[in-house]
């Protein structure tokens, strides 16, 4: 939409949280929290502000370094005008409608937004109604027009059975919050200016306000480590139904975790226990049980079960068996089944990886590189000594230390002679044979 405004207000402390991390930036499906209202006012507006102060710096930097120029922070006077009416006297929106979102609202959709700003009333109230309203202030309705908002602390006993409750999310007309929000004030205990005496105002001088009615679940607030848990809940469900009617398969989607910035590509299969987390792409692969994908990239490829894909690893026609970890590795075309780790490594087409094999890619100092090539058959126990260049056609013995670069068509061997003792056993247990 075109001549619309959308201010965040993020300028809380958060206190609910008991957290060092601002409560904005807390992660939920991958992405902070502040993420989702600025995606969903992006999808409406050109012109989208973020008023905040407690942790400015900190959640400004993260603005910028996900939404680079697209979204304006403001930074409220809190000493002088603290609350949620007093974040909006920090905003400079450039539109005639001009649409109030909260930064802790993670499940706050485009189309709500949109709803909100299609409202042509001088303000628009989102309002849901809840079997259980304790806690939340009541708006009471008539006529699809918000009459008033009662606080709990402040409604008689009749007004605390009315089950529609504010969301806490709003719409204005420029010219009612230039007349009005001058005329706000903090004469109240907590000394703060309140978005709600906008409605108190408006409904003083008989001004219509209008219900915007939404589901309670995308207007849900998070507050506190629980309400984060439960929105994380809600989201999990949404994404992966989404991406299950896009054709990914889900064994048990209830304990597959994805994270939203994930990608998936043709017919997907991920079975139950699977984690997919940060910028990860899968495509025409399988996932399976209890396996964990780091920001990978996953091509005609099966992965586990409990196997371990760490950031930067990219896999291609390989298969990755059960209890293989990888990081920062590429594979093309390559069989690992099992109990190995390949750290800081490429390995070609064709190549076996035996069980228990290790590329001992850290010194305590430095990370190095290993270079496998094609069609190289390494057995199981095998420890290659980083920096090191396995060449194609090459033979690696089981259980040998590879220290040196060996040459094409090369076996490889380090161990030592075998030796037995005759009757060992018998002597060392005292047994008379």
């Amino acid at each position: 939409m075109s001549n619309v405004s959308v201010v965040i207000l993020g300028a809380g402390a958060g206190t609910r949280m008991k957290s060092q991390t601002p409560k904005v930036l807390h992660k939920l499906s991958g992405r902070a929290v502040l993420d989702y209202s600025i995606l969903a006012a992006l999808s409406v507006s050109d012109d989208v502000q973020v008023v905040l102060y407690h942790d400015h710096d900190r959640i400004k930097a993260h603005i910028e370094r996900e939404f680079g120029d697209q979204v304006v922070c403001a930074r409220q006077d809190y000493e002088n005008f603290s609350g949620t009416a007093g974040a909006i006297k920090a905003a400079s929106p450039k539109y005639d409608r001009i649409v109030a979102l909260n930064g802790d609202m993670p499940l706050i959709t485009g189309d709500f937004v949109k709803a909100l700003a299609a409202r042509r009333e001088d303000i628009a109230i989102s309002v849901f109604s809840r079997l259980d309203p304790s806690g939340y202030g009541r708006a009471i309705i008539k006529n699809d027009r918000v009459i008033k908002i009662v606080e709990e602390k402040d409604a008689n006993e009749e007004e605390k059975k009315i089950t529609s409750v504010n969301a806490g999310v709003y719409s204005f007309s420029r010219s009612f919050l230039g007349e009005f929000l001058p005329k706000v004030t903090n004469d109240n205990a907590q000394k703060e200016y309140y978005i709600t005496d906008l409605v108190a105002l408006a409904a003083a001088n008989n001004i219509s306000i209008s219900a915007v009615w939404g589901d309670e679940y995308i207007l849900m607030g998070v507050n506190s480590k629980t309400e984060l848990a439960k929105a994380e809940e809600y989201h999990q469900n949404a994404l992966k139904e989404q991406l299950m009617n896009a054709g990914v398969m889900m064994r048990l989607p209830e304990t597959v975790y994805i994270d939203a910035n994930a990608e998936f590509e043709g017919e997907c299969v991920i079975e139950n226990g699977a984690v997919i987390l940060g910028k990860s792409k899968i495509v025409k692969s399988t996932i399976k049980a209890h396996s964990v994908v780091e920001d990978s990239v996953v091509i005609e490829s099966d992965i586990g079960p409990m196997a371990h894909l760490r950031p930067n690893t990219e896999v291609k026609n390989t298969h990755i068996g059960n209890f293989v970890e990888t990081k920062k590795a590429k594979l093309d075309g390559v069989k690992a089944g099992h109990l190995s780790y390949l750290g800081d490594a490429t390995i070609g087409a064709g190549t076996n990886i035996g069980a228990g094999t290790i590329t001992c890619n850290y010194d305590g100092k430095g990370k190095y590189q290993t270079t496998i090539g094609k069609n190289v058959f390494i057995g199981s126990d095998t420890q290659l000594v980083a920096p090191v260049t396995i060449p194609d056609n090459v033979i690696i013995g089981a259980g040998t230390t590879v220290v040196k670069n060996p040459n094409e068509g090369d076996l490889v061997l380090s161990r030592s002679e075998q030796k037995s003792v005759a009757g060992f056993f018998y002597k060392f247990f005292g047994i008379k044979k």
